[in-house]
């Protein structure tokens, strides 16, 4: 037999997360989630899932029935749209400017759709020209995917324009916000999205491993007309509707995350609180103070100003400093996490993460002065 190992208790430091996620989470949030566990199908806790449903909907500015939070992180919420919509076969125009617009041409290529790209340069939004041309040319594309904030560049893209293009050529949006919802204008029912994934660890404020997601109407008909099963049981929303509806007697899926599904009922019931115009305004207003000092410093953004997102700011890395000997000694000496480069950009660049509960004047100050200190 193997012998049992012998650990002590795991006791975190509490660091300063101002990477690009996961980011601070509001010690309500935390308090929340170490609440009595009940059974997922407790009456008490259904009552809560309602609730949990509506703060999604004004999150996302939605009135979409099915509206609901996928039991993992915003990478299985990004598949649960993809394989629930894609079909094999289906013509998918993807926009790639930064890492997770190449994750969704994957996304399209497992489900067995034809992928059309539109690639921009890293650190730029998606060009909707550009766009529009794919979509001219492809009058057989059944969907149009793209990242509304770009993590890994800082960029943001204009969700409301591409999303009227889709529209005008029928097809469908699927739209990554994992970034944006709560931390950036999000209108998912004016701007005609028709399929949203988020996480629940970035402008959220929440705990790692939940994904929000919503489907408009009309994707919900694409799901309920498909030729082919969906290639995942577990993600699939034909089975999952009845598990999150409120009408009726809901059917056993799967055991939800419980207490996960606490903390983020309180971290959307603080959004709801604070307002979503006032949370988009304070996050501008943090970026404007980083930004001064950032480039008081010397330091120069990846992204231009008209395109670039509050709440993750990337940065290029001066020339002649060490990247990972700079977030080590931020991290030993300050206890302050910043986010390295991703992809064509590592090496190359900081993330600096303003997000949420992290996006406050304490946080910007303590950024600026310890990068100050560790840069000299």
């Amino acid at each position: 037999m193997i012998a049992a190992p012998k650990f002590p208790p795991f006791n975190p430091p509490r660091r300063i997360l101002m990477g690009p996620g996961p980011s601070d989470v509001y010690p309500e949030v935390l308090a929340a989630q170490s609440k009595p566990t009940v059974g997922h199908l407790d009456p008490l806790f259904v009552g809560m899932m309602d609730e949990l449903k509506a703060l999604i909907q004004y999150a996302f500015q939605t009135e979409n029935e099915v509206t609901v939070a996928v039991s993992a992180p915003g990478s299985a919420g990004m598949e649960t749209c993809f394989v629930n919509l894609v079909e094999p076969g289906d013509k998918v125009i993807v926009c790639r400017n930064g890492v997770f617009g190449e994750r969704m041409r994957q996304n399209v290529e497992r489900c067995g759709g034809q992928v059309v790209m539109v690639d921009n340069e890293w650190g730029e939004p998606v060009d909707l020209a550009e766009v529009e041309v794919a979509l001219h040319a492809n009058p057989d594309a059944r969907f149009l995917a793209f990242v509304h904030a770009e993590t890994s560049t800082g960029a943001l893209s204009d969700a409301k324009g591409l999303c009227a293009l889709a529209k005008q050529h029928n097809c469908l949006s699927i739209v990554d916000a994992v970034t944006s919802l709560g931390g950036v204008e999000l209108r998912v029912d004016e701007w005609g999205i028709d399929a949203i994934y988020s996480g629940s660890q970035k402008c959220l404020s929440c705990v790692p491993g939940l994904s929000p997601v919503s489907f408009s109407p009309a994707a919900v008909e694409k799901i309920k007309s498909r030729k082919t099963p969906v290639q995942s049981w577990f993600l699939d929303q034909t089975l999952v509707m009845g598990y999150w509806s409120g009408a009726g007697k809901r059917s056993y899926h799967h055991t939800a995350p419980v207490n996960a599904l606490y903390a983020l009922h309180e971290a959307l019931r603080l959004l709801a609180n604070e307002g979503l115009e006032n949370a988009w305004q304070r996050h501008r207003d943090m970026h404007q103070l980083l930004k001064a000092g950032l480039e008081k410093q010397g330091l120069e953004f990846v992204v231009e100003d008209a395109s670039r997102l509050p709440q993750l700011n990337a940065v290029y890395i001066p020339d002649g400093v060490d990247d990972a000997a700079v977030r080590k000694q931020l991290l030993e000496q300050y206890n302050l996490e910043i986010g390295a480069g991703l992809g064509a950009l590592a090496g190359k660049a900081w993330r600096i993460g303003l997000m949420g509960f992290g996006a406050r004047r304490e946080n910007v100050a303590l950024c600026l002065r310890a990068l100050e200190d560790v840069l000299k």
